[in-house]
C-alpha cells in the first residue's frame, strides 16, 4: 500500500474533513485522535434507555414498525433454493391469517442464492426503492473476509450483477487490529465501487464491523467513523457468526457516531445491528434506543435494520396476542 493512495472517495465530504493529501498517516492521525469512550456512561445510558417502556396504545405500533425493519436472513450453509423461496414467501406474508401485517425489509442471503430471491420475489422485489422487498447479499468472504482483495471485489460485483440491492461486507478485522487503518479504508472504497450497476447507480453498501472481535468501545467508534469516511451507507454490528453479535451499548455507540457524523456534515447514515436479537422486548429497547439518540426519522428501511431470522416469529406472535387476547401456539408460526 502506498503513502499516498490514488482510490476514489465515493464520499466528498471525507476529504474536506482532512489537511491536506488522503494519507495512510493523516487517517491513522484522524481516527486515533477522536476522544475515548467512557465506558461506564455508555453501559449506564444504554441500560436506562433499555428500561423504557413504551404504552399498551403505542406497542401495536412499535411491533408493526420493528417488521418493517427487519433483514429476514438465512446464511447457512446449507442454504438451499427452497430454503430461499420459502424465506421470500414469508417476508411477503409474515402472517397469513392477518392481511394488515407488514412486509420486512429485505431478505439477506449469500451471494449465490440472490437470483433465486430476485425470482421469487418477483413484482414484490423493490429494485432499490422503498417501494418493495430488497434483496440483500452478504460478500467480501463472509463471515471471515479471508480472502484477496481480487476475490471479495468479485464476489461483490457477481451479487450485484445478479441483482442484490444492498451489499453486507465484512472488514478485515485483522488489519485493523494492527493499525492499518489506509487498508481497510481503501477495502470500502473498492467495494463501493464494485456496487456500481450497469446504469452507473449503487447497490446500498453495509459494512459489518463484527464488534465482538473488536475488543473494545474505543475500537468500535474508531471502526464506525472509518467506515462511514470510506462510504458505507449502513455500519452494521456484526456477522451473527461470532459472540458477542449486537449489543445495546455497542449499537448505542454506533448510533452516536452517525448522530455525530450528521451534525457535522448534514449526511444520514445507517445501523444495522444483528445478531441475538430475537424478542419483541428486546427490539423495542432498540427502537427506543434510536429514538433518542439520533430521532424517530431514522426508524426507517433506509436507515435502520435488524439483521434477524427468528425475531419476526416472536413479533408475530406478540401481535396475536394483542388481537385476540391469548398466545398463540408455537404452530401458529412457521419455522425458520
Amino acid at each position: 500500500m502506498t503513502e499516498t493512495r490514488q482510490a476514489v472517495v465515493p464520499r466528498a465530504t471525507t476529504l474536506e474533513l482532512f489537511d491536506g493529501p488522503m494519507t495512510d498517516a493523516n487517517l491513522r492521525r484522524y481516527l486515533e485522535g477522536i476522544p475515548g469512550v467512557d465506558a461506564v456512561g455508555l453501559e449506564q445510558r444504554a441500560a436506562g434507555l433499555g428500561t423504557r417502556s413504551i404504552k399498551t396504545s403505542s406497542k401495536k405500533w412499535a411491533l408493526d414498525t420493528t417488521i418493517g425493519l427487519i433483514d429476514l436472513t438465512t446464511l447457512e450453509g446449507a442454504d438451499t433454493p427452497g430454503k430461499v423461496r420459502s424465506l421470500v414467501a414469508k417476508a411477503i406474508t409474515p402472517d397469513a391469517s392477518d392481511s394488515s401485517t407488514p412486509r420486512v425489509a429485505a431478505v439477506c442471503v449469500y451471494g449465490d442464492m440472490v437470483p433465486y430471491a430476485v425470482e421469487a420475489l418477483g413484482s414484490h422485489h423493490a429494485r432499490g426503492t422503498d417501494s418493495g422487498i430488497n434483496v440483500a447479499a452478504v460478500a467480501t468472504a463472509f463471515p471471515s473476509g479471508r480472502a484477496s482483495l481480487a476475490i471479495k471485489l468479485s464476489d461483490t460485483a457477481d451479487a450485484v450483477d445478479a441483482g442484490a440491492d444492498e451489499i453486507d461486507m465484512v472488514i478485515d478485522r485483522g488489519a485493523f487490529l494492527s493499525g492499518r487503518y489506509g487498508q481497510v479504508f481503501d477495502e470500502i472504497v473498492a467495494v463501493k465501487e464494485a456496487c456500481r450497476r450497469s446504469d452507473g447507480s449503487y447497490a446500498h453498501l453495509k459494512v459489518i464491523l463484527e464488534t465482538g472481535e473488536l475488543n473494545t468501545y474505543d475500537n468500535v467508534r474508531r471502526a464506525s467513523w472509518l467506515a462511514i469516511l470510506a462510504g458505507g451507507d449502513f455500519i452494521k454490528t456484526s456477522t451473527g457468526k461470532v459472540a458477542p453479535a449486537a449489543t445495546l451499548p455497542v449499537t448505542l455507540l454506533m448510533l452516536e457516531v452517525v448522530r455525530d457524523w450528521h451534525r457535522l456534515t448534514g449526511e444520514k447514515i445507517g445501523v444495522k445491528p444483528a445478531g441475538g436479537i430475537r424478542t419483541s422486548k428486546d427490539a423495542i429497547k432498540y427502537l427506543v434506543t434510536v429514538a433518542e439518540t439520533v430521532g424517530e426519522e431514522w426508524l426507517q428501511p433506509h436507515l435502520f435494520r435488524f439483521g434477524a431470522s427468528s425475531l419476526l416469529n416472536d413479533v408475530l406472535l406478540q401481535r396475536q396476542k394483542m388481537s385476540t387476547g391469548h398466545y398463540s401456539g408455537a404452530d401458529y408460526v412457521t419455522i425458520d
